[in-house]
């Protein structure tokens, strides 16, 4: 593993001092009644620099957008011998991804996205960006054509049922019962292959 550079230290340093800025005074006072040059401000940048670390306001509260995407990808490539592509989605969400959940503000990020119609829509749009990354990795585990119609279905429901697991109060039991059908489904078509 290579050390980082003092100049990707600082750059590091500056994204997350933005992000946590951002998410302070978001919560603090919602979103659409902060502005972007008082996160830079808080964050002590210019607003150039802001938008050199994140493309828009929304991905303020979004930072690691390239993470998720690895970690789902992970979720696949490396889960355990004998464990099917469903069961590792669904304990990426419970305990993988899930891990968020028992992030001290996470109840108050959760509210503020769902109470949020440009947040939603932001945050529904990053899980759908990921969707081709996930059937990619699904299609290139089992062998088949990146634009298989199985594995874009599986990555999209998903990506679907994480939004559904994320509304209930007991996540790994709605995990247990959404993925229990992906699986029953995925099992089916893999045994008529």
């Amino acid at each position: 593993m290579t050390e980082l550079g003092r100049r990707e230290r600082k750059k590091l340093q500056t994204r997350q001092s933005i992000a946590d800025a951002a998410l302070e005074l978001f919560l603090a006072r919602g979103f659409d009644d902060v502005g972007v040059k008082e996160i830079a401000d808080r964050a002590d940048v210019s607003v150039t620099t802001l938008f050199k670390h994140f493309p828009s306001k929304e991905a303020l509260l979004f930072d690691e957008d390239e993470q998720q995407e690895s970690e789902l990808i992970g979720a696949v490539r490396d889960r355990p011998a004998g464990q099917s592509i469903p069961q590792a989605l669904r304990d990426h969400f419970v305990h993988g991804a899930g891990g968020h959940a028992d992030h001290p503000l996470f109840a108050d990020f959760a509210r503020l996205v769902s109470s949020t119609p440009a947040l939603r829509a932001y945050e529904r749009g990053m899980w759908t960006r990921h969707e081709t990354a996930l059937a990619h990795a699904i299609a290139a585990d089992i062998g088949a054509p990146e634009d298989d119609i199985r594995c874009a279905g599986l990555a999209r429901f998903a990506l679907e049922a994480r939004d559904v697991i994320f509304g209930r109060p007991n996540r790994e039991r709605a995990a247990a019962e959404l993925f229990g059908l992906l699986e029953d489904g995925w099992r089916a078509q893999q045994e008529q292959s």
